[in-house]
């Protein structure tokens, strides 16, 4: 009777053994899979931050050390465009403009173009006092950016500026009619107005998508601001003129 009993106790104990064998077994594979499956989300963000950090220093020696995202560079990373963003657009006569020409250097450097204030003071070397182009700065010179007369046209005067446009009748047609002519007349004035208003954009969206500069506000006109007479076309424009003569023997 003692031998049967030994035997079952220890056939219990040797059933028992091995059911507990295995749970603890599959808890221990359980936790070396979480901790598996936890390095190789370690292992993915730093290859992502890795790639990012070497994208934005190729990008930064591809730029000429200036952007770190090739060239984008926001609104809301450009101090300067923060600042006037917080004040508030600028709302200038043109004297007050005039004030902005980079002689004192402790107001921005300013720019119009068709009405629109551009800051350009990043670039105080071309616009700045002495710079190639300071007889742009503190005025709205639209019709010289037109005409190319940046002698004689630094105004915002627009008017008349289409004639340059416009083909000089140096000759006499036969057989076209005063009322063709006139019709005609009327469609090319259409066409150089759409010119005008096309070199006008071209410029304003130059400053107005530049890495550099950035809108800073209006101009606003003076009370006699305009004056009676239109004002005069520039020499430098009226050669511009195409000639009726060679577009009718180009036709």
């Amino acid at each position: 009777m003692s031998e049967l009993r030994q035997r079952s106790t220890a056939t219990s104990k040797s059933s028992n053994g091995p059911d507990k064998e295995p749970n603890s077994r599959q808890h221990s594979g359980n936790d070396e899979t979480d901790q598996d499956r936890s390095i190789s989300v370690l292992d993915i963000i730093r290859v992502i931050v890795t790639l990012l950090i070497a994208c934005g220093g190729l990008s930064y020696y591809m730029t000429s050390f200036e952007s770190v995202l090739w060239g984008y560079r926001p609104w809301y990373t450009r101090w300067p465009v923060v600042k006037q963003w917080v004040q508030g657009p600028v709302t200038l006569t043109p004297s007050q403009l005039s004030l902005y020409n980079g002689t004192d250097t402790n107001l921005p450097l300013y720019v119009a173009v068709n009405g629109t204030v551009f800051d350009v003071s990043a670039n105080r070397m071309i616009y700045g006092p002495g710079g190639s182009y300071n007889f742009f700065a503190g005025r709205d010179a639209t019709r010289a950016f037109v005409t190319g007369c940046f002698k004689e046209d630094l105004t915002n005067d627009m008017r008349g500026v289409e004639i340059m446009f416009l083909p000089v009748e140096d000759i006499e047609e036969e057989g076209v009619t005063s009322a063709e002519k006139k019709i005609r007349r009327e469609k090319e004035l259409r066409a150089a107005r759409g010119r005008v208003e096309a070199t006008v954009n071209r410029w304003s969206g130059f400053f107005a998508n530049h890495a550099k500069y950035f809108e800073a506000g209006r101009v606003v006109v003076e009370d006699g601001g305009v004056e009676e007479e239109p004002w005069p076309l520039c020499e430098n424009a009226q050669k511009q003129r195409p000639k009726r003569s060679a577009m009718v023997e180009k036709a």
